[in-house]
């Protein structure tokens, strides 16, 4: 079965050839030919988009668009874009590692396979690594308020690692909407109303890289796409 995985860009050209070499070799280690590596540039300024036109591995795709969107909608155009039985995401820096891409192929491939599979961080002994105390406690913040305020079930939703077998992330990305942080609660929503069924998987920071979330910016961007998307998914139930 066909692996596509998607991996967002926005002004990586400091890393972008590296992963690409370790992500190439691994896909060809793990799955021969039958994989693709999309890679979707959010609307660089950098050298992003021509560093992976460049890349030598047939099997890297280049999506991109000029204007800067959010990692959302990239991951939204990368979905449909995707022609892998399994389709999975991750970020550029490969904060998981690579290992992770065969731990979710092998669940979304087995005999019970769910729909969506979700990365956990909480699940995993190790699975905020190294993270600072206030990166740990804005993760933790954010889960929260979607708890409470979303109604969230499992136990992380904003790890940036998940998979979907293709029917469900093509219905799921077909009708998302929104662009930035809470894309991947949206996913969730998604595919409860879709009644889909998921799982969660362990995983484990290995790599940290800069963030790019602003609490208070972030925050209140969440909050008001939580109330939109609630609304929306709503009122498809009707």
């Amino acid at each position: 079965m066909k692996i596509s995985l998607i991996i967002p860009m926005y002004n990586e050209e400091a890393i972008v050839e590296a992963t690409l070499r370790e992500v190439s070799e691994y896909m060809k280690s793990t799955f021969l030919e039958d994989y693709e590596i999309l890679c979707v540039n959010d609307g660089s300024t950098d050298k992003t988009p021509s560093l992976v036109a460049a890349f030598p591995d047939p099997a890297v795709k280049l999506v991109s668009y000029g204007e800067n969107r959010g990692k959302g909608y990239a991951v939204r155009r990368g979905a449909l874009a995707a022609a892998g039985d399994v389709v999975l995401f991750t970020d550029c820096d490969l904060a998981y590692g690579t290992g992770v891409i065969k731990t979710f192929y092998d669940v979304l491939t087995s005999p019970e396979a769910p729909d969506l599979a979700v990365g956990s961080r909480v699940l995993h002994e190790r699975g905020y690594g190294e993270y600072t105390l206030l990166r740990r406690l804005v993760s933790r913040t954010y889960i929260l308020v979607l708890k409470i305020l979303g109604g969230l079930r499992l136990s992380d939703s904003q790890c940036g690692c998940k998979g979907f077998r293709l029917a469900a992330a093509k219905t799921i990305f077909s009708v998302a909407e929104v662009d930035r942080f809470a894309f991947d609660f949206e996913a969730i929503l998604l595919a409860e109303h879709f009644g889909m069924r998921f799982c969660e998987v362990p995983v484990a920071v290995e790599r940290h890289g800069k963030s790019s979330v602003r609490v208070v910016r972030d925050t209140l961007r969440m909050l008001r796409d939580l109330r939109r998307m609630k609304k929306r998914i709503k009122a498809m139930e009707k």
